[in-house]
């Protein structure tokens, strides 16, 4: 069955309204009160039965009897119509709002968007792909009404500068937020707002304005990403590199033959490889997975290491391969050297 909607409620109401107006008019024209009118009018097309204001002569009963042909289709019509959009446009929403809820208030590890525009909308659909959990706030109703409808979203309806919905999603519990609210303004009391809740926590925010980048980072932003900046570098490097980007792209936004570029974490690097270089862990050779670039604990990045830098356990790997390559190198690094 179809789901009613707000415009077909109006549409209903608008054609019982257009019949009581009719049966006004009539009954005003046989003699009637306005007043009287009205209530002779709602009696008829609602056929509860009660007695008529006055004794109807010949052409009272004609009229009557039209309108309770025309109307009591269109009156019965209204009253379904009309409940089921308050059961299935109230009701249903308390419910769906009241189940994300229950799930929200045992999340972790999760990341929330502020915004679900077409920054927020992309940011989302990555990280799903990631398997990763996502919380969304939004404001927008007819957006809400999407994601109530969305199975598996999970979001909190509200203003995102609003720390009291920030709350509501155990932003405590969460391992990082992205906000891109389309106001550099909003974006950057976010931001404040979400550092007094969780101090630690890695917040990537949009940016509009020149200077907006800066203050955002001074106010506890870990990233702050510029689209409009990031698009035009972009456009030009397709014309001075178009296959570069290209080839970037195919790794970073697509899956081909289920080939991906991870960042591996050498924090359960085992001991008895600490201090080892990558060319006496041999691992192109143990997992296929190839080594791109290496960040160290100072945040600094190599990229192409060479085969003799050495690995520590505060290191971060980006390795390019197979997702059962990946796997391979993970296990290689963290087992005992005995290939156990």
């Amino acid at each position: 069955m179809k789901k009613a909607s707000p415009k077909h409620a109006y549409f209903t109401l608008g054609v019982l309204l257009s019949v009581i107006v009719v049966g006004t008019i009539g009954y005003s024209l046989l003699g009637f009160t306005p007043s009287e009118a009205v209530y002779q009018t709602i009696i008829t097309i609602a056929t509860v039965g009660f007695e008529e204001v006055h004794q109807l002569d010949n052409t009272g009963m004609w009229f009557t009897s039209f309108l309770v042909v025309v109307s009591i289709g269109i009156f019965f019509y209204a009253v379904t119509s009309f409940t089921r959009y308050i059961v299935e446009g109230v009701f249903m929403n308390t419910y769906k709002d009241s189940k994300v809820k229950r799930k929200i208030d045992k999340i972790s590890d999760h990341v929330v968007i502020c915004g679900y525009g077409r920054n927020g909308k992309q940011a989302a659909i990555e990280l799903s792909q990631h398997k990763v959990k996502v919380v969304i706030i939004e404001q927008d109703a007819e957006i809400i009404q999407m994601l109530r409808d969305t199975p598996g979203m999970l979001y909190v309806e509200g203003d995102a500068a609003d720390e009291e919905v920030l709350k509501l999603t155990h932003l405590e519990n969460a391992r990082a937020m992205i906000t891109t609210l389309p106001q550099d303004a909003d974006n950057l009391f976010v931001v404040l707002s979400a550092k007094e809740l969780n101090p630690h926590i890695k917040i990537i925010s949009r940016a509009s304005l020149d200077n907006s980048d800066v203050k955002l980072k001074r106010a506890g932003a870990t990233n702050v990403i510029m689209p409009d900046k990031i698009g035009g570098q972009r456009m030009a490097k397709l014309v001075a590199q178009p296959d570069v980007v290209e080839f970037i792209e195919l790794m970073l936004l697509q899956s081909i033959d289920n080939m991906v570029l991870e960042e591996v974490s050498c924090h359960d690097l085992s001991f008895c490889f600490e201090g080892k270089s990558i060319y006496e862990l041999d691992i192109r050779d143990t997992s296929g997975a190839n080594i791109i670039g290496l960040k160290r604990k100072d945040k600094s990045y190599l990229i192409n290491p060479l085969p003799e830098t050495k690995l520590t356990s505060s290191d971060k790997l980006f390795a390019l391969g197979t997702r059962s390559q990946i796997k391979q190198l993970i296990k290689t690094i963290t087992s005992d050297g005995t290939g156990a």
